[in-house]
């Protein structure tokens, strides 16, 4: 009996420290805690000291403790002249996008500069002085999601203007695989600059690193790269975000579905905004056989939500309790058949759908009635592919 309770006693203490180490508590406990780059500053600090510093960064650049990475380098009187904000704003509040304005921080008074903005990628004048580019972002390891295009924009202006990017590794909540439609050349733009699958398997540090060593930028320019790494990390195991990463992605069900979901954001189906479940959702007012009712309102990152008011059929995927590990389009199939409405079709005339999914060739082969099997099928050899150049720039382990 009493080896019986050592034992769960001994459990419980591991149970305790590893559930400590997820959330940072535990950092001088070992050197067997996960960080993120940001938790490591006896690896980035001495870099930047007696160093003009710009900071890339939005309400994710955070520490464990939940200090914001800006006010943790001004205590250590690291001297940042500049701050660097993506889409959706340094704060994060910003629609999907928004044009963001410039401004200046209130609680540090540093001057913030928008690169979802008048332009979106920095410009000389807005690097002068500067030594060191610090990016410190939560991805969500889409391609259509579009930090992994500021990255590459400062990462092309770092090498134009001999200034250092330092990136500070974040996990990607959609790593351990690849997978969806390899971009084209002709269906490249902001929301996709490179050939890559649309779920890459990639930390936003390696993709960095990926984007240098295969000189995807301009004239092949190679950016003078620092990566922070984690410590700790595992491609396959799942690690909670810092803060939402943008305003209609509040949660980790919204984060797992995002990759799946976003190619109705192409098509007259909502995903949600303007309800309480953003990405977790779908519907429209012509797919009337589909069981869910919800009607999208204006609402904190979403002021002009599409289907506005109107009554949406569709389905709810947030209690499901999926953890995906692929792309799942069988929603979309699903929405494409159920689709009733004679007036207007399913994609959207601007071919925004095209751009999402880099190709043209999956929205023919969803019009053509081809099956999920056959569609994914088609996606394999784009997929071997890249995978010969990602495995040159993975860092952590499976």
């Amino acid at each position: 009996m009493g080896l019986k309770i050592k034992i769960k006693d001994l459990l419980l203490v591991v149970l305790i420290y590893f559930g400590f180490c997820q959330m940072g508590f535990a950092q001088n406990i070992g050197k067997n805690c996960f960080k993120t780059g940001a938790d490591r500053p006896e690896l980035y600090l001495p870099l930047l000291q007696n160093k003009t510093v710009a900071v890339v960064t939005n309400q994710t650049g955070l520490l464990s403790d939940k200090s914001f990475l800006v006010d943790f380098l001004v205590k250590k009187n690291i001297k940042i002249k500049t701050i660097f904000a993506p889409e959706h704003g340094f704060r994060g509040d910003a629609d999907a996008g928004e044009h963001v304005k410039n401004g200046v921080d209130r609680k540090t008074g540093i001057p913030v500069i928008s690169l979802y903005g008048d332009n979106k990628k920095p410009r000389p004048e807005q690097l002068k002085g500067i030594d060191i580019v610090v990016f410190d972002i939560q991805d969500v390891g889409v391609r259509f999601y579009t930090y992994i295009s500021t990255l590459t924009y400062v990462m092309e202006a770092g090498a134009e203007n001999n200034v250092e990017i330092m990136v500070l590794d974040r996990p990607n909540p959609h790593d351990g695989y690849i997978d969806g439609p390899v971009l084209k050349d002709q269906w490249k733009s902001f929301i996709g600059m490179h050939s890559v699958p649309v779920v890459y398997g990639l930390t936003i540090g390696e993709y960095g690193k990926m984007v240098n060593g295969e000189q995807w930028l301009k004239k092949g320019i190679q950016a003078k790269y620092t990566l922070i790494p984690m410590q700790n990390y595992h491609k396959k195991q799942r690690y909670g975000v810092s803060d939402k990463p943008s305003p209609n992605l509040p949660n980790d069900v919204a984060i797992n579905l995002y990759p799946s979901l976003c190619f109705f954001e192409g098509t007259q189906v909502s995903v949600g905004r303007g309800t309480g479940l953003p990405f977790q959702i779908y519907g429209s007012p012509w797919t009337k056989n589909l069981p869910y009712e919800f009607t999208p309102k204006p609402s904190a990152g979403a002021k002009d939500p599409f289907l506005n008011g109107k009554l949406c059929f569709g389905e709810n995927l947030s209690n499901k309790n999926l953890d995906l590990r692929e792309l799942d389009i069988d929603w979309l199939l699903k929405a494409y058949k159920n689709y009733k409405n004679p007036s207007q079709d399913f994609f959207l005339k601007n071919l925004f759908f095209d751009k999402l999914a880099g190709t043209d060739e999956f929205r023919k082969q969803i019009v053509a009635g081809k099956s999920a099997d056959e569609i994914k099928s088609s996606w394999k050899k784009g997929l071997q592919d890249f995978q010969k150049i990602r495995a040159k720039y993975v860092v952590y382990p499976d």
